[in-house]
């Protein structure tokens, strides 16, 4: 067992530090989602790797296990919100990009479902404790939300932006 004041890194930087397209396109994902620094974009990056490794070990193995691993794999990658179908295949998996699992996160739900009026908002918001997910208050704007979640969603029941939205000011 490890030291529990010393979790695991969730993430794994690039290899070279200063190669300009990625850089670019980096920058341009944080904008586009809010991200606070590199790291949370590496951490989506690091998680997308992982999933398509499991995918790509996959192919290795005989035919009935991978169907069955597969169609595991399918479902919780469906269940996450990440795939958009449940006959997905080997090859759907290994197309995907961060910006789904991007897509996914606690910040980028609140903007879309219109409880926020910015990402940056989103993200306070979740940080200050006024969102709540099946009225358990959620501080993680990282946080990668179900499709089961997603429906519930909402402003924390004593948060003061629920006064704000139920009663209109003239």
């Amino acid at each position: 067992m490890g030291d529990p004041k010393k979790p695991r890194r969730k993430w794994e930087s690039p290899g070279h530090p200063w190669i300009k397209p990625r850089l670019q396109r980096e920058m341009e994902l944080l904008g586009k989602y809010g991200l606070r620094n590199k790291r949370e974009l590496w951490i989506a990056e690091t998680m997308l790797r992982r999933v398509k490794h499991l995918a790509r070990s996959l192919l290795a193995l005989p035919e009935e296990e991978r169907e069955k691993r597969l169609q595991s794999l399918v479902t919780r990658l469906y269940n996450l919100g990440i795939l958009q179908t449940l006959n997905a295949t080997v090859s759907d998996i290994l197309n995907l990009s961060v910006e789904a699992i991007l897509e996914r996160r606690l910040q980028t739900i609140v903007w879309k479902k219109g409880l926020a009026k910015t990402l940056h908002q989103a993200r306070q918001m979740i940080v200050h404790g006024h969102i709540a997910i099946r009225s358990r208050r959620v501080t993680s704007p990282s946080h990668i939300v179900s499709r089961e979640e997603e429906n519930y969603v909402s402003l924390y029941p004593t948060s003061p932006y629920t006064k704000a939205v139920a009663t209109p000011t003239s």
